[in-house]
């Protein structure tokens, strides 16, 4: 496999406006051709993805999930998402439906805490250095760095839900399900908000 640089990478970006994984993944897949690596992008819908995102999206629906796995006993889970999109015309499809029924689902089984990265409190990411340094304490520098950046890179990974692996599929993040169907529709698609209800759950 050939040996995929910064460069590329952020070639590829400038060019498609796609993620910096989305590329690279793209570019490992092509072999570091780069046109080759366009195409997948074009392919997956992840290609413009950076200029769909500064189109406003004030259509769209909210949807609501109730999570009963036994029959016959009341649902204990219970989520409402609003995703929006462009036109009206792509909220009525099944496809637009049956994209908010899964991150419904998928916030109903991972209960992220945020919606993205941005939302999080810095306390709580302060925290979570902090926890991470005192198990690496009194390593070099570079290696507590290193632990406190991954530290956090997996809290988000568990607790914001455009950054947690898709249940169904956890080659892909919720992020990259949304930018996938968003390519292939031609609108902006993004989740604007969600709330997460189970029976009996703390209210701290």
């Amino acid at each position: 496999m050939a040996e995929i640089s910064a460069a590329d990478v952020k070639k590829l970006r400038d060019a498609t406006g796609a993620g910096m994984m989305d590329c690279k993944k793209a570019l490992q897949e092509a072999d570091g051709d780069i046109e080759k690596a366009r195409v997948i992008l074009r392919e997956k819908g992840l290609a413009d993805a950076a200029k769909r995102k500064g189109r406003e999206a004030s259509e769209g629906l909210v949807h609501a999930y109730l999570h009963a796995p036994t029959p016959g006993i009341p649902p204990k889970v219970g989520v409402l998402l609003e995703l929006t999109c462009e036109t009206d015309f792509v909220a009525k499809t099944d496809d637009f439906k049956t994209l908010a029924q899964d991150i419904a689902l998928h916030i109903a089984a991972a209960k992220p805490q945020w919606l993205t990265s941005e939302e999080v409190p810095e306390d709580v990411l302060t925290t979570e250095r902090e926890l991470a340094a005192k198990k690496v304490e009194g390593k070099p520098e570079n290696v507590v760095q290193k632990a406190t950046e991954g530290a956090v890179k997996k809290f988000l990974a568990q607790e914001v839900l455009l950054e947690q692996k898709w249940i169904r599929d956890e080659k892909q993040t919720i992020r990259e399900l949304i930018d996938s169907f968003a390519g292939k529709i031609g609108e902006n698609i993004s989740v604007r908000r969600f709330v997460r209800y189970q029976v009996a759950e703390s209210l701290d």
